[in-house]
C-alpha cells in the first residue's frame, strides 16, 4: 500500500488546514489509519485514528476537540480536519495504516504502511 499524504503549509495561529492521506489499496476500507507528528527534535507521536470497524475514531488529548480525522465515502482517502491550530501543532504529519486492526492503535509499531510526511508550521 502507498500513502500520499497532502495539504500541510503555513498558517497563523487559530486556523485551520485539511491534511489528506490518499492510498494506492483499492480495499482501503479494510485499513485502520492513523495521522502522527513529529516536531523538531522530538518523538513522533500519535495524532488520531479512524478504524476500519465503523469508522471508530480515536485522538491524542492534545488535539481533541480541535481536530477531526474522517474517510472519504469511497474509502480511498483519509482526512485530518485541524482547526484552530497552535504553534505547538507545528510538525511533520505522517499518515500510517494497517489492514483491520481493533481498538485504539497509538503505537508506531501498530502500522505497516506510513505515508512521506506532509509540513505543518502554524505561526503565533
Amino acid at each position: 500500500v502507498q500513502l500520499q499524504a497532502s495539504g500541510g503549509g503555513l498558517v497563523q495561529a487559530g486556523n485551520s488546514l485539511i491534511l489528506s492521506c490518499a492510498a494506492s489499496e483499492s480495499t482501503f476500507s479494510a485499513y485502520s489509519v492513523a495521522w502522527f507528528r513529529q516536531a523538531p527534535g522530538k518523538e513522533r507521536v500519535f495524532v488520531a485514528q479512524i478504524s476500519w470497524v465503523s469508522r471508530v475514531t480515536y485522538y491524542a488529548d492534545s488535539v481533541k476537540g480541535r481536530f477531526t480525522i474522517s474517510r472519504d465515502k469511497a474509502d480511498n482517502t483519509v482526512y485530518l480536519q485541524m482547526n484552530s491550530l497552535k504553534p505547538e501543532d507545528t510538525a511533520v504529519y505522517y499518515c500510517a495504516a494497517r489492514r483491520l486492526g481493533y481498538g485504539l492503535l497509538d503505537t508506531q509499531l501498530s502500522y505497516d504502511y506510513w505515508g512521506q510526511g506532509t509540513q505543518v508550521t502554524v505561526s503565533s
